[in-house]
């Protein structure tokens, strides 16, 4: 019986605070990359495809 990955989340490096004041993300999974705010682990978790978080990242990076 094969289980589901279990998603290893991390935090920005670009994050203050030691990371208690940012988001997680978790990148390791097949098809999909899930974004948690730290100070709530337990609360929701958006999902977005692969190509979606690139292109966010991306934007991100570039100052749009």
């Amino acid at each position: 019986m094969n289980s589901a990955p279990t998603p290893r989340w991390r935090v920005s490096t670009r994050s203050g605070n030691g990371g208690d004041t940012c988001v997680e993300v978790a990148d390791n999974l097949p098809g999909q990359v899930l974004v948690r705010d730290s100070t709530d682990r337990a609360g929701a978790v958006l999902t977005f495809a692969p190509t979606a978080w690139r292109a966010f990242v991306a934007g991100v990076r570039t100052g749009r």
